[in-house]
């Protein structure tokens, strides 16, 4: 194998490694907002909120490989961090949409129950 494609596996790998990276975040983002009883219902503004929130992790991420010598930032980075956070939305509501029974929000009881 050439050292160029030895090249282009590493960096196709890389930027996957991304996607994948943001797509689990935002999947466990919207998980964990979703489940709050008073956001249960307002699907659209949870599904803002983990985009933005990944997206400022993503550009803080990469602001703070401008500190770092051997890193370098890049805003494609970012691109691909936030579309891999919308990859893991767009999996999660369509999972939501097929299982509704599953991702109902607790309520005050069952998580008292579940502390005792």
């Amino acid at each position: 194998m050439s050292p160029k494609a030895i090249w282009i596996i590493l960096v196709v790998a890389r930027k996957c490694a991304h996607v994948i990276e943001y797509t689990v975040l935002a999947l466990l983002l919207w998980r964990a907002l979703r489940s709050v009883p008073t956001l249960h219902a307002k699907t659209l503004m949870v599904f803002g909120a983990v985009l933005l929130g990944c997206a400022l992790f993503a550009a803080s991420d990469e602001f703070h490989q401008t500190f770092v010598k051997s890193r370098t930032p890049s805003v494609r980075d970012v691109l691909l961090d936030v579309a891999g956070a919308l990859l893991g939305l767009l999996i999660g509501a369509s999972f939501a949409r097929r299982h509704p029974k599953k991702f109902r929000a607790t309520t005050h009881n069952q998580v008292v129950d579940a502390q005792l």
